[in-house]
């Protein structure tokens, strides 16, 4: 099995799917994060961003079809699989925003194993493609201090940079998701989000 495991968030306000999925998808290698809702989703994903989300459209509270419109938002290389007893055939319904879509109980585990794992390949072009703008950076103000807070302009997540740094563009690896990142460092400290 290799190194990397990728990360798949599953929405879905049944309990026992939600646990049979999990187990279904970390037999098959993958490391597996759960929400009973549309708000408990947006929750998970401030903590920790999956590589695919596979989500329930009917749900209490934020149901999936407002969800996923902030997921396509928002988080537009990340691919998405609806799965939903309220639509038939394979097509994506045209009022949902997602990549696949499955009528619940109407498919096989071996073709939802194959549209994940083909999202996860298209996912990752997809990602790569994106030319993203210069991210967010935070810059200390008071007494010296050696670091630089850059907000990736790819997962979102905040990583320090040492410095110093010259002014101007700068790349930096992200601590999460290593993707290269392109910041400005502005000729004066600011102590507020320097705008790209």
């Amino acid at each position: 099995m290799p190194s990397f495991r990728y990360r798949i968030l599953v929405v879905d306000d049944e309990e026992n799917l939600r646990m049979m999925a999990k187990a279904i998808l970390e037999s098959q290698g993958y490391e597996v994060l759960c929400a009973v809702d549309g708000f408990d989703a947006l929750s998970v994903l401030r903590r920790s961003l999956p590589d695919m989300i596979i989500s329930d459209l009917r749900m209490p509270n934020m149901n999936g079809f407002e969800f996923l419109s902030i997921v396509r938002k928002r988080f537009p290389h990340i691919p998405v699989i609806a799965i939903s007893g309220e639509f038939s055939g394979m097509g994506v319904p045209s009022s949902v925003l997602a990549d696949a879509f499955f009528p619940k109980g109407q498919y096989t585990l071996e073709d939802l194993f194959k549209k994940i794992i083909a999202l996860l390949k298209q996912g990752k072009l997809r990602s790569d493609a994106m030319h993203l703008p210069k991210a967010a950076v935070w810059l200390p103000v008071g007494r010296e201090v050696n670091f630089l807070a850059v907000t990736c302009s790819h997962c979102l997540r905040t990583f320090s940079v040492s410095t110093p740094r010259p002014q101007g563009t700068n790349v930096a690896n992200c601590d999460f998701c290593v993707t290269p990142v392109s910041f400005e460092v502005p000729g004066e400290p600011l102590g507020r989000a320097a705008q790209p």
